[in-house]
């Protein structure tokens, strides 16, 4: 039995999802909330776009274009002073395609209690200097729940096509 080769970009060696994993911390300040004093909505959206990028860019190691937010769901405010806690993660690759999911959470900085506040499913490309889609690494998949989480990526990934279809009929 023949051993498989190894890629001849060692970028597009199969990566496993904890490789690119994010933690990212951020500080709710004034200028960052309404007058309720709860964290502006489109904020909260760029800390999840951020984090779905650096995701992309450490598993792609080449620049990554956001391509499309799904799900992106407001389960609770968070307040002035909170902590807001970021952790995204690579849930499938298809082929230059790549669904991160993100949770978000509000951390109190005085007690430590959390509290799930956002969700979003972010679908970044991998792409050259021109700006042109490129294969993104596979991913290697090394538990029940990677598996699972690819499953539930790729009823998305069908989904969305489904409906990119639907408008170009229109």
């Amino acid at each position: 039995m023949t051993k498989p080769s190894a890629p001849a970009d060692p970028r597009q060696a199969p990566k496993p999802a904890s490789a690119s994993r994010v933690i990212m911390t951020e500080l709710v300040i004034p200028e960052d909330t309404n007058p309720q004093g709860n964290i502006f909505g489109g904020r909260v959206m760029a800390l999840i776009d951020k984090s779905a990028a650096v995701v992309g860019l450490r598993h792609c190691r080449s620049q990554v274009a956001t391509a499309s937010v799904d799900s992106l769901t407001f389960h609770s405010p968070i307040r002035l002073g909170s902590i807001v806690v970021l952790e995204a993660r690579l849930n499938a690759v298809f082929r230059s395609s790549m669904e991160v999911g993100v949770r978000v959470e509000s951390e109190d900085g005085l007690t430590g209690e959390r509290r799930h506040t956002t969700t979003a499913y972010v679908t970044v490309v991998c792409i050259d200097t021109t700006g042109r889609p490129v294969p993104a690494p596979p991913l290697l998949l090394e538990t029940e729940a990677d598996r699972r989480l690819v499953q539930d990526a790729e009823r998305r990934r069908a989904y969305r096509l489904q409906e990119r279809e639907k408008i170009r009929r229109d």
